[in-house]
């Protein structure tokens, strides 16, 4: 149930998010900075608040209780897009809509740790990140025929994005139980401690710095859908952008998310860095909406390789009591990388041109791989 719930706010914020790039430009004039800047923000703020989520669920013991906050913000935050009259309406929107992403993200992701059996976890993340990705392709699916519908009316489109919202929060609500197994604690303590942080191991710390380093090479999807704008696009098409993406990561994330409780965690993260690199130089050079379609399929292919997967490795590598802490602490890292790649992207697009700016994130993805070698390196080595 918590896969539908993810499922149907992704309906939501994806028929927003698909066309909120182009509206910040065509309508608002907003450059490529300001989205990145936007974009950015936005998501790390999502990430960030993962930390304090987290935590506090461990500290409570009750993951449904903080969920519900972040999905209730959610949706109250969707209106405001539709009333948007300046880039900072926006940002104003994305920041409220990313807060509650951020407090219902950890405890959502440790509830399903808590209910999944260790044998099938990487399967149950791959399960529910494919779920949440179907409705990341049904929503910019529905952007697309709202606006051939409305004949391009951004505004009146966003509002049809508080409907699937709302059936979230009450799925949730009455479709969820917790199980009665939280790990409270029994005498108030504060919500980060050093002696806390010591219980979290190496492993656990080098998927932290490897989440960092990936996010950094995967910058804010908006781009993609600039560069396919740039490419001929028109706007009312511009969400299916993300149905390309998205139909190749709900194909390809459970899948692979049953592979990874069978092979390598770091060869299957090999792969997907080099499936990005792939992806970013074939965006760099893209000649024609062809080619930007198949980097953005390669670019979701990466992303079902890699995220469910990354999940399992925060959930096998944290103790139990402490999972909600790890994945805050782990999306702390990837935010903070999420604000410097899209920032970073936006600039190099305004100043040297799209191309540039992938090829920057293929060499970010680079780096990333030799990370990972030296690591395999190294524990072949011992």
């Amino acid at each position: 149930m918590l896969g539908f719930v993810s499922l149907f706010m992704d309906v939501s914020s994806e028929l927003i998010h698909g066309l909120l790039p182009v509206f910040m430009v065509s309508s608002l004039g907003a450059s490529a900075f300001a989205v990145g800047l936007v974009e950015g923000i936005a998501e790390a703020t999502a990430l960030i608040v993962k930390v304090f989520s987290g935590v506090l669920s461990d500290y409570l013991g009750k993951r449904k209780f903080l969920a519900v906050i972040g999905y209730g913000l959610g949706a109250v935050s969707k209106p405001l897009f539709a009333l948007a009259l300046t880039v900072n309406w926006v940002l104003a929107a994305r920041f409220m809509d990313r807060i509650g992403k951020g407090i219902r993200g950890a405890p959502r992701d440790a509830l399903v740790a808590d209910l999944a059996p260790p044998e099938i976890r990487g399967a149950a993340y791959g399960l529910r990140q494919s779920l949440d990705t179907v409705g990341a392709f049904l929503g910019p699916l529905l952007g697309v025929a709202l606006m051939l519908a409305w004949a391009g009316d951004f505004r009146t489109v966003f509002w049809y994005a508080m409907i699937p919202a709302v059936v979230a929060v009450l799925l949730l609500i009455f479709g969820v139980d917790e199980p009665g197994t939280g790990a409270a604690r029994r005498k108030p303590a504060a919500p980060i401690q050093w002696k806390t942080l010591a219980e979290l191991s190496g492993a656990y710390w080098f998927v932290v710095a490897a989440g960092g380093v990936f996010t950094l090479a995967r910058f804010s999807e908006a781009f993609l859908i600039l560069r396919a704008q740039q490419q001929g696009l028109p706007d009312a098409y511009a969400p299916l952008v993300l149905v390309v993406m998205n139909v190749v990561y709900a194909l390809s994330a459970y899948p692979l998310g049953k592979l990874a409780d069978r092979m390598s965690h770091m060869a299957l993260l090999g792969a997907g860095l080099v499936v990005l690199i792939v992806a970013d130089l074939v965006l760099a050079g893209a000649q024609g909406l062809a080619a930007v379609a198949l980097g953005v399929a390669l670019w979701g292919l990466h992303l079902g390789m890699t995220q469910g997967l990354l999940a399992t490795m925060v959930a096998d590598t944290a103790p139990a009591h402490l999972r909600g802490t790890a994945f805050g602490f782990f999306n702390l890292a990837s935010g903070i990388a999420m604000l410097v790649a899209s920032v970073l992207a936006g600039l190099l697009w305004d100043r040297l041109g799209p191309g540039v700016t992938f090829y920057a994130g293929a060499m970010f993805s680079l780096a990333a791989l030799l990370m990972l070698a030296l690591r395999s390196r190294r524990s072949t080595a011992v």
